[in-house]
Parts: C-alpha cells; sequence; structure tokens
C-alpha cells in the first residue's frame, strides 16, 4: 500500500494516490470528512481554518462506495486559490507581488531556498506547509476503512500544550471524549489552564505547541518483523510521526522513561490465565523486537511551537543579505488538535500498510479471511 500526494498550501487543490488497496472496500466518506473537519477544529487556530472547508473528492478507484482494486485519487479543493490565483496560477502569476524573501527561523525557508535554487521562499513554504497534511488525514481515514474491517480501531488525545500537562491514565474506550474537548485534553482542569495560557501568547504573539498521544486497539501479534531492520512496525510507526511537518520527537510505550529504571520496573512479565498468554502492563507500547505483541500500541509525538509568529523573529532578507524581522504569514497560535488528528491518520496508514505487506490480498475479502487465521 502506497500513498502519493501532491499540491501547494495556495495552489488549485491537494491531490492524493493511494495504491494497494483491496477490492470491495466499503469505503466512509462521510467519516472521512469528519477527520477532516477535527484537524480543522481546536483551540487557538487561525484565519486559515474560516476560509477551508475540506471535503475529500474521490476522482477514481471506487465505484458505489466500494474500491475497485485499482488505484484511488482523490482531491481535496483549496478555496483560497481564488485569492491567490494571482500570483500562483501555473498558466502564468505575478511572482514578484507575494515574495517572500525573510526566511522564517524554524521552517524550511532557508534550506529550501539554498538546496533548491531558489530567491523566492514561497516556492518552498508552499510545499512545506502543515495544508499538505490534510492529504494525509484523508488518507488516513482510508486507512482506517481498511482496518475496521479488521477490528482494529486508532484513537488519541492530547496530552500536554507548552507544558500543561495531562498524566492520567485513560482507557481506549474514553479516549473518544476527547473530540468533544477544545483542545482534545481529557482533564478539564489542565485544558482550562492551558486554554488561558493560549490566549496569553496571542496576545504577546508568541507560540504553543505540546505532545499527543495516538493508540492502536485490535492488532494481532506478528505486524512488522525482527529480521530486517527495514521491516520493524515500531520504525515505520516513528517515521510515519516523524513526517509530520511539526513534530520533533516520539515515544514508543514508556519512551525515554526507560532509560531512568532498571529492567524489572520496565520489561512486561508475561503470564499464561485461562489458556491465554497475557502481560500485567504495556511499558512497551505493544511493540516488542520491531512486531506488534497484541497489546494495544501506544505512541506519542512532540510537537514543536509554530514557527511563524505574528511578532516575528530575527533572521536575514535574502534579497538586500541584511539582518530583518521575520514574515508574519497567517498562521495558529496553537494547533495542537490538528497534530493529533494528523498523527493518528499517519499511524492508521502505516499500521495498514504493514498489515498488507503480511496479509496481501486481491479484495477485502481475502484479507479478513487471512486476518481471522492469525493467533
Amino acid at each position: 500500500m502506497k500513498l502519493t500526494t501532491a499540491g501547494e498550501s495556495h495552489g488549485k487543490e491537494l491531490v492524493g494516490i493511494i495504491e494497494g488497496l483491496p477490492a470491495n472496500l466499503p469505503i466512509d466518506i462521510g467519516a472521512i470528512d469528519g477527520l477532516l473537519a477535527l484537524r480543522q477544529s481546536g483551540y487557538g487556530r487561525g484565519g486559515r481554518q474560516k476560509i477551508e472547508s475540506d471535503r475529500i473528492e474521490i476522482l477514481s478507484g471506487v465505484r458505489n462506495r466500494l474500491t475497485l482494486g485499482s488505484p484511488l485519487a482523490f482531491r481535496i479543493a483549496n478555496r483560497d486559490y481564488d485569492n491567490w490565483k494571482p500570483y500562483m496560477a501555473p498558466e502564468g502569476a505575478d511572482t514578484s507581488a507575494k515574495k517572500l524573501t525573510k526566511v522564517r527561523p524554524g521552517h524550511a525557508d532557508l534550506a529550501g531556498v539554498l538546496k533548491y535554487d531558489q530567491t523566492d521562499a514561497r516556492n518552498i513554504l508552499e510545499r512545506a506547509s502543515a495544508r499538505e497534511t490534510a492529504v494525509r488525514v484523508a488518507a488516513g481515514g482510508i486507512a482506517m476503512c481498511y482496518l475496521g474491517e479488521l477490528g482494529v480501531r486508532v484513537s488519541g488525545c492530547v496530552r500536554s500544550v507548552c507544558g500543561i500537562r495531562d498524566d492520567a491514565e485513560h482507557s481506549f474506550e474514553e479516549l473518544a471524549a476527547a473530540r468533544a474537548q477544545p483542545l482534545f485534553m481529557l482533564d478539564s482542569a489542565a485544558q482550562a489552564r492551558a486554554m488561558e495560557l493560549i490566549d496569553e501568547l496571542r496576545a504577546g504573539g508568541d507560540t504553543a505547541g505540546g505532545t499527543v498521544e495516538v493508540r492502536v486497539k485490535g492488532l494481532k501479534s506478528g505486524f512488522g518483523s525482527c529480521m530486517q531492520y527495514s521491516s520493524k512496525l515500531d520504525a515505520a510507526l516513528c517515521a510515519a510521526l516523524m513526517s509530520i511537518q511539526a513534530i520533533k520527537g516520539v515515544e514508543v510505550g514508556m519512551g525515554f522513561g526507560v532509560a531512568d529504571r532498571r529492567g524489572s520496573a520496565v520489561h512486561d512479565e508475561i503470564y499464561i490465565r485461562d489458556g491465554r498468554i497475557v502481560r500485567s502492563t504495556n511499558n512497551a507500547g505493544g511493540i516488542e523486537g520491531g512486531m506488534s505483541n497484541g497489546e494495544e500500541i501506544v505512541l506519542r509525538a512532540a510537537m514543536k511551537p509554530i514557527p511563524t509568529l505574528m511578532r516575528g523573529l530575527n533572521t536575514i532578507d535574502l534579497a538586500t543579505g541584511g539582518p530583518a524581522t521575520a514574515a508574519a504569514e497567517r498562521s495558529d497560535v496553537a494547533a495542537i488538535c490538528a497534530c493529533e488528528i494528523i498523527a493518528e491518520s499517519v499511524v492508521a496508514f502505516a499500521v495498514a500498510q504493514a498489515v498488507a505487506d503480511r496479509l496481501g490480498g486481491d479484495n477485502i475479502r481475502e484479507v479478513k479471511e487471512r486476518y481471522s487465521r492469525l493467533p
């Protein structure tokens, strides 16, 4: 299973192509649109979300809501393109009108300009923008349709915003309630403090990051491999999360906490109860030796503060070679809710890829039969 994406932040549209889906997989377009709406929600978002109202339009690979086994192509329109057509049109545009030379710290601007031999950072930021993640949310929604046929579910919540944390234990079933909260946090007191902080940051022209947690329930053991480093499930999941534009760190299970504890307090002991293999803890986060072990997969990702600050940061102007204040493109104060939905989506797609690699199958009936035979 493979996803290819294309499109610029202020271009005509975003496009995705998924190869490797089995035939006769039901596609829930309403659920996918629901994920896209959640990606645009959350306390601390900026003006772009008031313009866009993302919807998936499937172009090929599906007939009467069922996949055909051929590549599934889809698009998400950029409504803001109408305002940007004079400056972004492939047929001809005034590129000087929206030229950006005051490169922004924390963005791809400077490194991209140097790599791709550009003089206008807009030619970099348009693709590097987190707007691209709308495609991956849609693809993740399609992957969730695939996983759902096998009884595998993906969910999550926000664990912290700019240092304000929710450290409580939450069951998988409780996670669904997070989506009804302004910051997707289950600790209401922590969420209230985080919202107050976001208001302070907005007033000061500053931004916030945070951490999100994603969990996968119902995946049987043996997905991924210990035989080749490139086939390890945790490596694939971490790579998927790190591919999100603002992610700077990923943990599996106890994560960095394992470094501070002795082995007897880390490794999940194994028992037989009522004829079943069980573990009383899940510090490994559902993955051992690069393979799923049947427990819940637990992942956390750290999102850096949004690098576009309305008050600007010190930088250089490529046009003059002198010091400058970084450009203030339209941006958010906090986008942690979007990050959580994006994280769920890329994890779902990576898990779906691992399942497809192991099970194959030209149609969903074959996939379900093969999955049912696994221990």
